[in-house]
């Protein structure tokens, strides 16, 4: 999942001439590679899908050129007016400063739009997880999210401020609630969502800040042989709380862990980022509890993103993981007496209703 959704075109004319305009780009892509002399432009084909008005193509790199650059680059295609292309190029100089494996940039056109990028491969995390491998790929990832949280200063990315954290929250009531489940809330219900959101709020605040990737999970990073992982989409970094990349790496919406494996793995990296003087709450117990909190605002962002991405969007392949979601949500609520009002809340709109919400994913 990306955070740099947009607003998609909103009627058929207008989806009309989008088409037209990404045919047209896909042409000046194809002109700008010819130009690079790196790859064969003709040999052109989808890398991936993604959430936002980013497409990505793979390229055979030209044979001359292949012992240098591999067999293959990936092209990205970014509007400008639409993508953030800089703050690519400036997070992807962080991280592999930082010493983490994220894709070269082979060749530019920042005024357009377009990258040339290294080639990571194609095969996710996600893809590759299971149970007897699990706790080595956890590792990796872990190792290379201390490497960039090492690597922090202040006043280089966007912070992660109050502003930010509840307009990220405000997604849930407007587009689960109001949207997906049609409900709208008295004032009483009204103050107790707030309520809840100040708690969450509160404790996300005075977490100690590091960079940080924003959606660090098992869909943006793939799986390498050598200097893994490949870290992807990490053009919204911000300077934000010490718990959020992990809570997103561990509380992944795609794939969910029996609670006891996360709790082992969250302890390992709280003794890790210990070990090479990262600022995590001393006590393990208050950081678990930081850990809870930011997830659950993490998973409320999600629960409004999926239902916007659906009924905006047209993109309704996740709604499927609504229901992982959720019960990360309803679990967590009900470990807190602050934030059981929101329990109470999905209680009375939810159409799971007091049963909870079904599992899904990988549970092991």
């Amino acid at each position: 999942m990306s955070s740099s959704y947009q607003n998609p075109p909103t009627s058929i004319d207008s989806t009309v001439e989008h088409n037209v305009d990404r045919d047209a780009r896909l042409a000046q892509l194809t002109e700008w590679l010819a130009s690079t002399g790196l790859v064969d432009a003709a040999s052109g084909r989808p890398a991936s899908s993604d959430a936002s008005f980013r497409r990505y193509f793979r390229y055979d790199v030209v044979p001359g050129l292949q012992d240098k650059l591999g067999a293959t680059l990936v092209a990205m295609d970014a509007p400008p007016e639409r993508e953030n292309v800089p703050a690519f190029i400036k997070v992807q100089g962080l991280l592999f400063d930082a010493g983490v494996t994220v894709p070269a940039i082979a060749a530019r056109d920042v005024e357009r739009g377009f990258l040339l990028l290294s080639d990571l491969g194609s095969t996710t995390y996600l893809q590759r997880l299971d149970s007897d491998n699990a706790v080595f790929m956890y590792s990796d990832a872990v190792d290379a999210l201390l490497k960039f949280q090492m690597a922090s200063q202040s006043d280089v990315l966007p912070e992660f401020d109050r502003a930010f954290v509840l307009r990220e929250l405000n997604l849930f009531p407007e587009w689960y609630l109001g949207r997906h489940l049609n409900a709208t809330l008295d004032d009483k219900q009204q103050a107790q969502l707030d309520k809840v959101f100040e708690a969450i709020t509160s404790n996300v605040l005075a977490q100690q800040q590091v960079f940080m990737h924003r959606d660090f999970h098992s869909r943006n990073l793939m799986f390498l042989d050598q200097g893994n992982p490949g870290v992807l989409d990490f053009q919204d970094a911000v300077y934000g709380p010490i718990s959020y990349d992990l809570a997103s790496l561990l509380r992944d919406a795609y794939v969910q862990w029996d609670e006891e494996i996360v709790l082992d793995w969250v302890v390992r990296y709280w003794q890790s980022a210990k070990q090479v003087g990262l600022p995590v709450n001393p006590d393990i117990d208050a950081f678990y509890r930081d850990f809870e909190f930011m997830a659950l605002q993490r998973h409320l962002k999600i629960l409004g993103i999926f239902c916007r991405l659906n009924y905006r969007d047209g993109k309704s392949n996740y709604m499927g993981d609504l229901p992982t979601v959720l019960d990360y949500v309803r679990k967590t609520a009900n470990r807190y007496t602050e934030l059981k009002p929101l329990l109470r809340l999905l209680d009375t709109f939810d159409a799971f209703g007091d049963k909870g919400a079904p599992q899904v994913g990988y549970t092991f």
